[in-house]
Protein backbone atom coordinates (compact mmCIF):
# COMPACT_ATOMS: atom_id res chain seq x y z
CA UNK A 1 0.00 0.00 0.00
CA UNK A 2 1.17 3.53 -0.92
CA UNK A 3 1.93 6.27 1.52
CA UNK A 4 -1.00 8.14 -0.16
CA UNK A 5 -3.46 5.37 0.45
CA UNK A 6 -2.45 5.15 4.22
CA UNK A 7 -2.84 8.79 4.77
CA UNK A 8 -6.27 8.43 3.08
CA UNK A 9 -7.45 5.48 5.42
CA UNK A 10 -6.06 7.64 8.18
CA UNK A 11 -7.97 10.97 7.43
CA UNK A 12 -10.37 9.19 6.28
CA UNK A 13 -10.75 6.93 10.56
CA UNK A 14 -10.04 10.07 12.09
CA UNK A 15 -12.84 12.10 10.21
CA UNK A 16 -15.11 8.80 11.38
CA UNK A 17 -13.90 8.96 15.37
CA UNK A 18 -14.31 12.88 14.97
CA UNK A 19 -17.82 12.79 13.47
CA UNK A 20 -19.01 10.19 16.32
CA UNK A 21 -18.22 12.01 18.71
CA UNK A 22 -19.66 15.35 17.83
CA UNK A 23 -22.72 12.96 16.94
CA UNK A 24 -22.73 11.53 20.38
CA UNK A 25 -22.53 15.38 21.94
CA UNK A 26 -25.34 16.35 19.65
CA UNK A 27 -27.41 13.37 20.52
CA UNK A 28 -26.88 14.17 24.46
CA UNK A 29 -27.55 17.85 24.06
CA UNK A 30 -30.94 16.89 21.81
CA UNK A 31 -32.00 14.82 25.05
CA UNK A 32 -31.66 17.52 27.28
CA UNK A 33 -33.51 20.16 25.11
CA UNK A 34 -30.09 22.13 24.09
CA UNK A 35 -29.32 20.94 21.27
CA UNK A 36 -27.56 23.45 18.87
CA UNK A 37 -26.70 21.60 15.66
CA UNK A 38 -23.09 22.53 14.63
CA UNK A 39 -21.97 22.96 18.54
CA UNK A 40 -20.56 20.74 20.94
CA UNK A 41 -22.39 20.40 24.46
CA UNK A 42 -20.84 22.70 27.13
CA UNK A 43 -19.52 20.74 30.02
CA UNK A 44 -22.32 19.32 33.03
CA UNK A 45 -22.62 21.71 36.03
CA UNK A 46 -21.25 20.66 39.42
CA UNK A 47 -24.83 19.62 41.04
CA UNK A 48 -26.15 22.20 43.41
CA UNK A 49 -25.23 21.65 47.13
CA UNK A 50 -27.84 19.50 48.66
CA UNK A 51 -30.83 21.03 50.12
CA UNK A 52 -30.86 21.38 53.77
CA UNK A 53 -33.92 19.97 55.13
CA UNK A 54 -36.05 21.06 58.25
CA UNK A 55 -39.37 23.47 58.19
CA UNK A 56 -39.53 25.26 55.95
CA UNK A 57 -40.02 29.55 57.44
CA UNK A 58 -42.95 30.52 58.12
CA UNK A 59 -44.65 26.99 58.12
CA UNK A 60 -47.75 26.83 60.04
CA UNK A 61 -49.96 23.63 60.15
CA UNK A 62 -53.62 24.30 58.62
CA UNK A 63 -56.16 21.80 59.18
CA UNK A 64 -58.53 20.44 56.05
CA UNK A 65 -61.21 22.46 54.72
CA UNK A 66 -63.83 20.09 54.62
CA UNK A 67 -65.54 17.39 56.86
CA UNK A 68 -68.89 16.49 57.04
CA UNK A 69 -70.73 17.68 60.52
CA UNK A 70 -73.76 15.30 60.15
CA UNK A 71 -71.08 12.38 60.44
CA UNK A 72 -68.90 14.71 63.14
CA UNK A 73 -72.10 14.88 65.22
CA UNK A 74 -72.69 10.69 65.24
CA UNK A 75 -68.99 10.67 66.72
CA UNK A 76 -69.69 12.69 69.04
CA UNK A 77 -72.63 10.47 70.02
CA UNK A 78 -70.78 7.28 69.95
CA UNK A 79 -67.97 8.56 72.05
CA UNK A 80 -70.66 10.25 74.27
CA UNK A 81 -69.08 14.05 74.78
CA UNK A 82 -72.54 14.50 75.69
CA UNK A 83 -71.61 13.09 79.04
CA UNK A 84 -69.55 16.26 80.18
CA UNK A 85 -70.58 18.53 77.37
CA UNK A 86 -74.07 20.39 76.82
CA UNK A 87 -74.54 21.45 73.47
CA UNK A 88 -77.23 24.27 73.86
CA UNK A 89 -80.14 23.59 71.11
CA UNK A 90 -78.93 19.69 70.69
CA UNK A 91 -81.40 16.89 72.01
CA UNK A 92 -78.43 14.29 73.49
CA UNK A 93 -79.02 13.48 77.09
CA UNK A 94 -77.88 15.85 79.72
CA UNK A 95 -73.98 15.82 81.52
CA UNK A 96 -73.98 13.38 83.44
CA UNK A 97 -70.49 13.17 84.51
CA UNK A 98 -69.92 15.84 87.39
CA UNK A 99 -66.15 15.15 87.71
CA UNK A 100 -65.47 16.04 84.31
CA UNK A 101 -68.06 18.83 83.57
CA UNK A 102 -66.16 20.59 80.22
CA UNK A 103 -67.77 23.77 78.70
CA UNK A 104 -71.05 24.37 76.84
CA UNK A 105 -70.14 23.83 73.54
CA UNK A 106 -72.95 25.80 71.23
CA UNK A 107 -70.96 28.87 71.60
CA UNK A 108 -67.36 27.63 70.68
CA UNK A 109 -67.69 27.01 67.01
CA UNK A 110 -67.31 30.91 66.64
CA UNK A 111 -64.64 31.41 68.88
CA UNK A 112 -62.02 28.77 67.86
CA UNK A 113 -59.99 28.23 64.80
CA UNK A 114 -60.50 24.36 63.77
CA UNK A 115 -56.68 23.72 64.88
CA UNK A 116 -57.98 24.39 68.48
CA UNK A 117 -60.82 21.85 68.24
CA UNK A 118 -58.20 19.50 67.29
CA UNK A 119 -55.95 20.09 69.51
CA UNK A 120 -58.38 19.62 72.17
CA UNK A 121 -59.79 16.35 71.72
CA UNK A 122 -56.04 15.33 70.31
CA UNK A 123 -54.12 16.45 73.14
CA UNK A 124 -56.53 18.39 76.05
CA UNK A 125 -53.42 18.98 78.12
CA UNK A 126 -51.95 21.23 75.77
CA UNK A 127 -53.96 24.19 76.64
CA UNK A 128 -55.90 23.87 80.01
CA UNK A 129 -58.58 26.73 80.97
CA UNK A 130 -57.91 27.99 84.44
CA UNK A 131 -60.86 29.17 86.70
CA UNK A 132 -63.50 27.22 85.35
CA UNK A 133 -63.03 24.01 86.77
CA UNK A 134 -61.63 21.89 84.03
CA UNK A 135 -58.28 21.11 85.58
CA UNK A 136 -57.85 18.31 87.23
CA UNK A 137 -55.49 18.29 90.70
CA UNK A 138 -52.18 18.08 89.31
CA UNK A 139 -53.04 20.86 86.90
CA UNK A 140 -54.17 18.31 83.52
CA UNK A 141 -56.66 18.55 81.75
CA UNK A 142 -60.23 16.99 82.99
CA UNK A 143 -60.77 15.86 79.37
CA UNK A 144 -59.93 12.44 78.31
CA UNK A 145 -57.55 12.40 74.77
CA UNK A 146 -59.32 10.83 71.64
CA UNK A 147 -55.72 10.64 69.60
CA UNK A 148 -55.83 7.09 69.56
CA UNK A 149 -59.43 6.08 69.84
CA UNK A 150 -60.23 8.19 66.72
CA UNK A 151 -59.24 8.35 63.00
CA UNK A 152 -58.11 11.04 61.42
CA UNK A 153 -61.50 11.19 59.31
CA UNK A 154 -63.24 11.21 62.11
CA UNK A 155 -61.39 13.95 63.81
CA UNK A 156 -62.04 16.13 60.90
CA UNK A 157 -65.35 15.64 60.93
CA UNK A 158 -66.61 16.10 64.56
CA UNK A 159 -64.31 19.15 63.97
CA UNK A 160 -66.89 20.20 61.24
CA UNK A 161 -69.86 19.17 63.69
CA UNK A 162 -67.71 21.35 66.47
CA UNK A 163 -67.30 24.90 63.91
CA UNK A 164 -70.72 25.19 63.15
CA UNK A 165 -72.08 24.84 66.38
CA UNK A 166 -73.89 28.64 67.40
CA UNK A 167 -76.45 29.07 69.96
CA UNK A 168 -79.66 28.20 70.03
CA UNK A 169 -81.99 31.01 69.03
CA UNK A 170 -83.31 34.52 71.52
CA UNK A 171 -85.60 32.87 74.13
CA UNK A 172 -83.92 29.27 74.30
CA UNK A 173 -83.37 27.78 77.58
CA UNK A 174 -80.12 29.08 79.28
CA UNK A 175 -77.16 26.98 79.79
CA UNK A 176 -77.92 24.15 82.69
CA UNK A 177 -75.70 24.74 86.00
CA UNK A 178 -73.03 23.06 86.56
CA UNK A 179 -69.92 24.81 84.85
CA UNK A 180 -71.20 24.85 81.78
CA UNK A 181 -71.40 28.58 81.26
CA UNK A 182 -68.68 31.12 81.58
CA UNK A 183 -66.77 31.67 78.35
CA UNK A 184 -66.61 34.68 76.02
CA UNK A 185 -65.72 36.01 73.11
CA UNK A 186 -61.70 36.72 73.00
Amino acid sequence: MSVGRWLAVGLALGGLALGVAVGVSIDRASAQGTANPGTATPPAKAPAAPHAHGTPKGWRFTWPKGGDPAKGRNVFQKLECYSCHEVRGERFPAPSDSVRTGPELSMMGALHPPEFFAESIINPNAFVERGHGYAAADGSSKMPSYGDSLTIQETIDLVAYLRQLRPPAAGAAAPAAGGHGGHTTP
